[in-house]
């Protein structure tokens, strides 16, 4: 059915057949039923928006009818007819979900302002619950642009935590994505449909964060000239993501704690305590148990944050997803400017593969937007790109190397480098995985892979299994 659908129900027939006619000719497709089971009967086979019911029924006494209808679809919209002797009906209609109620004998103009009413709370509802969807999909975990192993790990996590109570903690630098990954675990959980608030906590002034945080009473200080809930009470029944929590001052740490612990907050100025249900997600680019051996951060706290810890990695460190993320955001930038890049030339990709992006993904974003706007060709090119990741000189170049007529071999060309920056580093895989731009897993595989072993381990060996063989 199309929307602008009604179901009028009355037991009286020519009431019925006069409302009928009196929202028809406004355009209304209108249905009719007369008992409270032909009304559940219709309701459950049908799509209506509204249903227009009289609360006396030959059928069902009192706010039965209602009962009924809402077991059936608990979303569904209602207005209430009543005669005057019963508002006080009409009222506790009103309490338990009817729209609005209107009194017999009827007005053409009330009736048909409380049905313009009625679509009008019905459409932002339902724009609501589109934007919710549409919120949901965004930040599905599917959604999130990782295919390297370690992003996987995450993902995996998430979805095994997303649907617990346990406070998170997200560390990386910044620009990684911690944000995107707090909102992903909110919107994979049962709280979806309840409040995501985030505050950065570094970017509100100390004397401002507290009551942010927790709100405050009329009078609490010069200037709180009304009550004021904070982030804790507008967060209640859903998720509060704490960003650079590190940058708290102690004070403030001892109130979070207190809150993680009781379930309880305090007003500024107030006298009273109000019980939340709230699930933290902290994040932070600091290293909180260096913060905790400089005094800086409470041991307390930070075992109360890290139940559970999520390590996001820098870019440098998954550099297989750069080609993906690239053209994630020129299909954005895309759409945002109207244009039609169709992708980044070689050039380009390299040195989007050869920057090492102090700025994470975040300063990648900026730098495709940039791109997207000053591209003049079909193909980002190595001019359209920042000057930083210009200026940024080949490898190749850096070591010297000229590539022979006849070609190299990678394979070859790799255990060489691994080997070099191995002897570099006394042989220390974590200080040569630095040099290299690699992580001490990775290293460690390739070091495997190549069979690059110490030179004196070697010889220890040889001399070890030299008796045997005499």
């Amino acid at each position: 059915m199309k929307p602008g659908n009604i179901l009028v129900v009355d037991d009286e027939q020519s009431q019925r057949e006069i409302m009928a006619l009196i929202l028809r000719s406004e355009k209304y497709e209108v249905d009719l039923a007369s008992t409270a089971k032909e009304t559940v009967n219709k309701f459950q086979n049908g799509e209506y928006d509204l249903v227009l019911t009289d609360l006396k029924l030959p059928d069902t006494e009192g706010l039965g009818i209602l009962q009924q209808i809402f077991r059936s679809n608990p979303l569904a919209c209602v207005i209430i007819m009543t005669a005057h002797g019963s508002i006080d009906s009409a009222v506790e209609a009103m309490k338990q979900g009817a729209l609005d109620y209107l009194t017999k004998p009827l007005d053409r103009e009330e009736l048909l302002i409380a049905v313009k009413r009625a679509f009008e709370k019905i459409s932002l509802v339902k724009e609501n619950n589109r934007l919710r969807q549409q919120l949901q999909e965004k930040f599905h975990v599917s959604n999130i642009i990782g295919d390297h192993p370690r992003m996987q790990e995450i993902f995996a996590v998430v979805k095994k935590i997303s649907n617990s109570t346990a406070t998170v903690l997200i560390s990386g630098e910044s620009g990684t994505g911690k944000e995107l990954l707090a909102r992903a675990i909110h919107f994979n959980s049962a709280r979806k449909s309840k409040p995501f608030q985030a505050i950065n906590c570094a970017a509100i002034p100390e004397t401002l964060i507290e009551s942010e945080l927790f709100g405050y009473e009329k009078g609490a200080f010069t200037g709180a000239a009304n009550r004021r809930i904070g982030l804790f009470e507008a967060a209640d029944g859903g998720t509060l993501f704490l960003d650079e929590v590190g940058d708290l001052n102690l004070h403030l740490q001892g109130k979070l704690l207190r809150a993680l612990q009781e379930k309880k907050i305090r007003r500024l100025g107030g006298s009273d305590e109000t019980v939340i249900d709230v699930r933290v997600i902290a994040a932070t680019n600091k290293r909180l148990d260096q913060e905790i051996k400089k005094d800086q951060f409470r041991e307390d706290l930070y075992y109360r944050l890290n139940v559970i810890s999520i390590q996001m990695p820098p870019l440098r460190e998954r550099g297989t997803d750069i080609p993906t993320l690239v053209s994630h955001f020129i299909q954005k930038y895309n759409r945002n400017t109207g244009k039609q890049i169709g992708g980044v030339s070689r050039e380009a990709m390299r040195k989007f593969l050869e920057y090492s992006w102090p700025g994470n993904v975040r300063q990648l974003e900026s730098s495709i937007e940039r791109a997207v706007l000053l591209c003049e060709e079909d193909v980002i090119g190595a001019g359209d790109l920042p000057p930083e990741i210009c200026r940024l000189p080949s490898p190749l170049n850096v070591l010297g190397l000229e590539l022979p007529p006849e070609g190299v071999s990678l394979e070859d060309l790799e255990r060489e480098l691994i080997y070099k920056a191995m002897e570099q580093s006394d042989w220390i895989i974590m200080k040569a995985a630095k040099l290299l731009g690699l992580t001490y897993k990775t290293l460690q595989y390739r070091l495997e892979k190549h069979g690059i072993k110490r030179p004196d381990l070697i010889a220890s060996n040889e001399a070890i299994k030299t008796p045997e063989k005499v």
